[in-house]
């Protein structure tokens, strides 16, 4: 099997006998994508909710509401169909409470609700997630058969 790493700010897709995988979730949030009957998978390490909170605007896979659709031009490349994809999710964590201004959404939980938001825009359904908390994950997209592993110090190992 081969293994696709995808950094912070960063995405990749592949089809098979291939595995995606980001080390290392806190706020940030990964969004796996994936169609069954293509063996398609998409896998995206979102680091803010907007484009606004950032200087550098030019990479796409930064931010949930243009990642999204970037994951799936590069899954339609591969022969994936909007209808078949479906997503899970991972990370969104409260990582630094001390730096949390009052009364405003940690940054995970913002993150989480753009990705919501990002893909509820394509019409794709979100058929998992582990989110939230105060612990790190660092995820596993298996293309073969969909297979999410989310692994952390908080909950051990969930397979979504």
């Amino acid at each position: 099997m081969r293994e696709i790493s995808v950094r912070v700010a960063d995405a990749a897709v592949g089809q098979g006998d291939v595995m995606l995988s980001t080390l290392g979730l806190g706020s940030c949030i990964a969004i796996a994508l994936y169609d069954a009957r293509a063996h398609v998978a998409g896998l995206a390490h979102i680091l803010l909710p907007s484009e606004a909170l950032a200087r550098d605007r030019d990479n796409r896979a930064k931010f949930a509401a243009t990642a999204v659709p970037l994951l799936l031009e590069r899954m339609r490349a591969l022969g994936a169909r909007d209808a078949n994809i479906v997503a899970k999710l991972a990370g969104g964590a409260s990582m630094f409470t001390s730096l949390l201004t009052q009364g405003g959404p940690a940054i995970g939980e913002r993150n989480l609700i753009a990705t919501r938001i990002a893909l509820a825009s394509h019409g794709i359904r979100v058929m998992g997630e582990d989110v939230g908390g105060g612990h790190g994950r660092s995820v596993f997209l298996h293309a073969c058969d969909g297979r999410f592993e989310i692994r952390s110090m908080g909950k051990g190992c969930v397979v979504l």
